[in-house]
């Protein structure tokens, strides 16, 4: 599989965190193009990746690349998809970052287009630590699939997975980061008030989150058996409500994800 030219089409975070994965690889093309309808995204990519080739309110340029990246809001991709249906080359290679649209709804409004893969990011992609779920499409050769994972290695871990579990690797993996980083921000900072200096706050609560992470998949205990090995619990009385907003905005986003 070619990978010398790379389009995206939607110019935001998605855009910025691949690239700076790639950058930070080795790996960053020296033939891109990103496309998108608002000069603001753009001029920050320039900014920060001097090299890239960016264009405002056209997409057929970045559609016309050996790879072309599909970083749109859904409800726009109808239109967007229909409008590159004629510049997306035979050869290339359609990665769709989007959840919600299937492949086979990504194929009718690409004209019949079937080399699409899709994919679910996650930020963590940014420092090569991400958790990347991809669909291959079925008519892909071996040695198609496994060069296209070489490249996709640049982003972190990304396992291939069944098409219909990717809405729930969206709300799980890729907003997941969300559910955690203020957490943990906020006990950096309560750290840094308690005396501990900034680098020994921030070793101190991110050696603690690593530590906590393997504790669960390592010591051979059962949930219940890993919550009960510190007993002190500050934040006991505030489980329950934390564990009704997570039982009441995920399943109600997850639905919304697939319908």
């Amino acid at each position: 599989m070619n990978t010398t030219s790379l389009g995206f089409i939607g110019g935001g975070r998605v855009a910025l965190i691949l690239l700076s994965a790639l950058e930070k690889n080795g790996s960053l093309p020296s033939d891109i193009v990103v496309s998108d309808m608002n000069e603001a995204p753009l001029a920050a990519l320039k900014q920060r990746f001097p090299s890239i080739r960016t264009i405002a309110g056209g997409n057929v340029q970045a559609a016309g690349q050996d790879v072309v990246f599909v970083a749109l809001h859904p409800p726009t991709a109808g239109e967007v998809l229909k409008g590159i249906s004629g510049a997306v080359r035979r050869d290339a290679v359609v990665v769709s970052l989007m959840p919600k649209i299937t492949a086979a709804q990504i194929s009718g409004m690409l004209g019949g287009f079937s080399r699409i893969v899709r994919m679910i990011p996650n930020a963590p992609a940014i420092s090569g630590n991400g958790f990347n779920p991809v669909v291959y499409p079925s008519g892909f050769s071996a040695d198609e699939k496994g060069a296209l994972a070489r490249f996709f290695a640049a982003f972190g871990a990304c396992p291939e997975v069944a098409e219909e579990r990717l809405e729930a690797y969206a709300v799980i993996t890729a907003m997941g980061p969300t559910y955690l980083w203020f957490q943990l921000y906020e006990l950096e900072a309560l750290a840094r008030s308690f005396g501990m200096t900034e680098q020994e706050a921030s070793e101190a609560v991110r050696s603690m989150a690593q530590g906590a992470l393997e504790t669960m998949t390592r010591a051979g205990l059962p949930p219940e058996k890993v919550m009960d090995l510190v007993p002190v619990k500050p934040l006991g009385e505030s489980e329950t409500a934390i564990l009704a907003a997570y039982r009441e905005k995920l399943p109600a986003l997850y639905a919304k994800q697939k319908n």
